[in-house]
């Protein structure tokens, strides 16, 4: 090669990404990270944390530590997250000074308000179940008893979600009948119409800082009615080719719903496929998330590596999926708290198209995430039987320390 010729230094894709958070979506970004070659320079609370076995650097404190963050923004030539509740006033400010934050504080801020998400697409037209009303702190404070509690409150049923701070099932009450006010969430939140769902869908898309966008194909999502997370996730969506299309559409109108906030990375719209055939738009993920972990074995390009790509200004992949494909989490099992064993690796290793991924967290508890399986086959209906027969012999137990 001519040591003359000039290279165009913005097309070399080895840059520090910093990543606020450092659980298990932390470590698969780096993972593909240091794949393509870029260093990651992780903030968590936790010194052995998911992260800290492969990434660059980690900075040990607050997501709410105005100091560490700016450190973070420092140390890297741009900033991501993996998980939502982080200091967004101080990330506001570091974008301000020039620092590059993907994607935007800004849109951050707005999503962590599950009430002003929710505002914000009843307001661009985008459709969402009903907003029923809403109740505060200062409210809730002064309330001594459920009768009391009735009055403000909607006629039954209906759902309660925290405005802020939920996630993996918490944050979220079902209220079926008088009964169920033993579940009522004491804290800021607001109420929406309980919707008769006939399948809950996702559609994960990626939004370059140039406008261009990409997206995955629909996928579904079978939930834990104990803990309402994510049970089993099954893609392609077993869901026909014009509900898919309308999902996809939504999910784009959604995401040109934030065209002045920068909205720059990977994003997640989950869904609700009602009886009556309508598809309203449940919640917002501004990340990488657990309706896309199949992406890493059954796409071109994964959804982390997407991230990648979008923050650091290179071309987006491929969102092709070329195998059917069936995720299943393996969540803690109720009554073992502490060191984790899995029971059933065996029966993983043994299974064609199974891809085990172990988080590496120290301890175990009830549903909690320590990993996931992917399982593919040449059909979907394979991958589902494949995955329930792993799913009643597979199980996460603690042991003696």
């Amino acid at each position: 090669m001519d040591k003359n010729v000039k290279l165009d230094v913005t097309s070399v894709p080895i840059k520090t990404v910093g990543v606020i958070g450092g659980g298990q979506l932390g470590k698969m970004l780096t993972l593909k990270a240091k794949e393509m070659g870029f260093k990651i320079v992780a903030l968590d609370k936790e010194l052995n944390c998911p992260i800290s076995s492969i990434c660059d650097e980690l900075i040990t404190g607050s997501l709410y530590d105005k100091e560490k963050l700016e450190e973070l923004a420092k140390l890297t030539d741009v900033v991501t997250y993996e998980i939502e509740h982080t200091g967004t006033n101080s990330l506001k400010y570091l974008e301000e000074l020039g620092f590059k934050i993907f994607p935007s504080p800004r849109l951050l801020e707005l999503i962590n308000d599950k009430l002003l998400q929710k505002e914000h697409l009843v307001n661009h037209g985008i459709p969402t179940s009903k907003i029923l009303g809403k109740i505060d702190n200062k409210t809730l404070t002064n309330i001594e008893s459920q009768n009391e509690l009735k009055s403000f409150i909607p006629n039954f049923p209906f759902v309660q979600k925290a405005r802020k701070g939920g996630y993996d099932g918490r944050g979220v009450a079902v209220i079926k009948h008088e009964r169920d006010l033993d579940k009522f969430l004491k804290t800021d939140s607001y109420f929406e119409e309980l919707v008769d769902i006939e399948k809950e869908l996702a559609v994960l898309l990626v939004r370059d800082g140039s406008g261009n966008i990409v997206i995955y194909p629909v996928v579904e999502m079978v939930f834990d009615e104990r803990s309402n997370i994510l049970d089993m996730l099954i893609s392609p969506a077993r869901i026909s080719d014009e509900i898919s299309l309308r999902a996809q559409k939504i999910a784009l109108d959604v995401i040109k719903s934030f065209a002045n906030f920068n909205a720059v990375g990977v994003f997640a719209i989950e869904m609700f496929l009602t009886k009556n055939g309508d598809i309203l738009v449940n919640e917002i993920a501004p990340r990488v998330h657990n309706s896309g972990h199949h992406t890493i074995e059954s796409c071109y390009t994964s959804q982390f590596e997407q991230h990648l790509r979008a923050i650091t200004n290179l071309p987006l992949g491929s969102t092709k999926q070329h195998t059917p494909a069936v995720m299943i989490n393996l969540l803690g099992e109720p009554g073992y708290t502490g060191k984790p064993a899995i029971i059933g690796l065996e029966d993983i290793l043994r299974t064609e198209g199974a891809h085990l991924h172990w988080y590496g967290k120290e301890r175990t508890a009830p549903f909690r995430k320590m990993g996931h399986i992917t399982i593919l086959a040449d059909d979907i209906q394979s991958a589902i039987d494949k995955a329930r027969e792993l799913k009643s012999c597979v199980k996460i137990i603690s042991v003696s320390e």
